[in-house]
């Protein structure tokens, strides 16, 4: 059934006209819209070192303004010349729609292919951009598409290949321009900046998204689709549980559904390597220099794993096929591996580096054993020291350090936010428990115990998607899911997912695993890092089989996905419908030859 939801929130959208305006910074410096976009367009003036006066160099200014604004010209004029008059003033009388605060409408090319489409800049009170990618109306397919965002978004996000495929694709910066990551500050006591981050921007997004297509191509959506990974996995939970009727096909990959648990989990993570001045970190100092400058012990464990794990799916190619099933113990597995007392070297463990090893394995609870977020899954371990592993190769500030303990936990988990100014924890003359990421407000003194206490839970309510109960969108609307996560993903854990996946399967579905696939089927991808990359097949389209599902009703029982090195593919095999699984059954005896990964030796049982 076609969403249409251009009677949803519409007073959500400011009403007034706006004819597009080109505005640079002055100094010279042109900052992009599409990374950063910027409502007020208010620019400093900058004085040189030598003095110079601020008539010269607005002068100076006003002369570069004038080269740029041409060179602009230029360009536009040489898209423009791709289409007709008729198609270029089609576009540009979107600007004169009542409902809506445009500020650009124009011809642009799209890179991905060449082809030129209608791109629409608009602005929703107070502070949410957006943008539309249109398809000259021969090029459309009928569809709409919401495209999702990551990391604390704060920027505009194109979908190039989705418009080559001929879709309306539409995206927001969340209410934001602070960017990805660290990027939480915006939400420093400011609740309608939460509220917009939290649902907001993503529905209003869409509302005025479906209003540009009916304007523009004189006709609504056939279907509407959404489709996101990460942050945009949220997205995806929020619109299916807030507003169901937005979309037809849902894509959710790797979802921050329980993004105030996986955010408080990233906290804890540091402060268990970070404790008593970093004993039991997993990275080394080899060279007694005082730098941790080798990750040995990181590649030691994980070839534990895998020697324990990897052939348990009966192909030994460095991924664990399940790696709940798993029974690595970190204690047994690595007894012979531990150092002996009062040394430490790269290529064995002491105590404290194995209570590490546990604590990331495990997850953290409250005092009173309350979960708060699983642990990592067995398999991920050389994806650890990007997020959590301080050492010389980042600076000894891991990101999570910076996006999670020094920004989330200081503007986005409190109702009565700390906001203290973070410093660069990347900076190597910044001691962490000396000063503090937040001087009264001291990450590595973050208590897990707040969880639960209730101190967290307005912002739990404004940005976690996480309800079981689906039944408004997958029943009542009948909208379809494809739900997909990466086995070896140490950000967001699939485990979290597959939990969700089964309580929304009883709370929505009393229980019934078949029917619950009628309507929301989830793929998990061995070896798949967070989104993409990672040891095992990452690679595969995500809308064409949930397009196929929602227009004739084909529900994907597998689909294709690969992996690549240097652009040549080297393992390839079917993702299954969970709680389905990839077996081998190729030549006998081949299973360990690369030559016989391909999908057709493979069955999803």
């Amino acid at each position: 059934m076609p969403r249409d939801s251009h009677s949803h929130c519409t007073s959500g959208l400011s009403i007034r006209l706006k004819r597009p305006h080109i505005a640079f910074p002055l100094g010279g410096i042109v900052k992009s819209e599409c990374s950063s976009p910027d409502s007020s367009q208010e620019f400093a003036l900058y004085k040189n070192n030598r003095g110079i006066a601020m008539k010269s160099a607005i002068q100076r200014t006003q002369t570069l303004m004038s080269l740029v604004l041409a060179a602009a010209m230029l360009l536009s004029a040489s898209v423009s010349a791709q289409v007709s008059p008729e198609q270029a003033s089609r576009c540009e009388n979107l600007l004169d729609l009542r409902s809506l605060t445009l500020t650009r409408a124009e011809i642009s090319e799209n890179p991905e292919d060449g082809s030129s489409y209608c791109y629409v800049r608009g602005i929703i009170s107070p502070a949410i951009h957006f943008h539309a990618q249109l398809p000259l109306p021969e090029n459309w397919n009928g569809r709409f598409l919401q495209w999702g965002d990551g990391g604390k978004d704060g920027d505009l996000d194109f979908a190039n290949h989705r418009v080559a495929a001929g879709y309306a694709v539409t995206n927001s910066n969340m209410g934001h321009d602070n960017g990805v990551e660290p990027g939480a500050s915006f939400a420093f006591n400011n609740r309608q900046a939460e509220i917009d981050f939290g649902y907001r921007a993503v529905h209003l997004t869409v509302v005025a998204g479906k209003r540009l297509v009916r304007e523009y191509y004189d006709n609504s959506a056939e279907y509407s689709y959404f489709e996101g990974c990460s942050q945009g996995g949220r997205q995806a939970f929020m619109s299916a549980q807030r507003y169901p009727q937005d979309f037809d096909g849902i894509i959710a990959g790797a979802p921050a559904f329980n993004y105030q648990g996986l955010n408080a989990a990233g906290t804890w993570n540091l402060q268990r390597v970070f404790r008593d001045n970093l004993v039991g970190n997993l990275a080394v100092d080899t060279n007694g220099d005082g730098g941790y400058d080798s990750l040995g012990l990181i590649n030691v464990l994980h070839e534990k794993v895998l020697e324990k794990c990897d052939a348990n799916d009966g192909v030994r190619d460095g991924v664990i096929n399940d790696p709940l099933s798993c029974n690595f113990d970190p204690a047994l597995d690595l007894s012979d591996a531990m150092c002996p007392t009062g040394t430490s070297t790269d290529s064995c463990f002491t105590t404290a580096q194995l209570q590490t090893i546990n604590d990331l394995y495990n997850g953290p609870s409250d005092d009173a054993g309350r979960a708060v977020y699983p642990g990592k899954m067995f398999g991920s371990e050389t994806r650890w020291p990007g997020y959590y592993i301080p050492w010389e190769g980042n600076n000894m500030g891991p990101s999570k350090l910076m996006g999670v303990a020094g920004d989330h936990m200081n503007y986005l988990f409190y109702e009565e936010d700390p906001g203290v100014t973070v410093p660069d924890v990347r900076d190597l003359n910044y001691q962490a428990k000396t000063s503090g990421v937040m001087p009264e407000f001291h990450w590595i003194d973050w208590d897990i115990n707040d969880f639960f206490s209730g101190k967290g839970d307005l912002m739990k309510s404004i940005t976690d998607a996480n309800d079981p109960d689906l039944s408004r969108y997958l029943i009542d609307a009948g909208g379809k899911m494809l739900i997909y996560h990466g086995l070896v993903d140490t950000l967001i854990i699939a485990t979290d997912t597959i939990n969700y996946y089964n309580e929304m399967v009883n709370q929505t579905f009393a229980g019934s695993m078949a029917e619950a696939q009628d309507h929301a089927r989830m793929f998990l991808a061995p070896g798949m890092g967070h989104c993409r990359g990672g040891p095992g097949p990452d690679t595969w389209d995500k809308l064409v089989p949930l397009v196929e599902w929602v227009e004739n009703g084909n529900a994907p029982d597998s689909v294709i996905a690969t992996h690549s090195t240097a652009g040549e593919a080297d393992n390839e095999r079917p993702l299954c419908v969970y709680p389905q699984q990839a077996r081998y059954v190729g030549p006998a005896g081949g299973a360990d030859d690369p030559a016989n990964w391909r999908a057709e030796n493979f069955q999803c049982q």
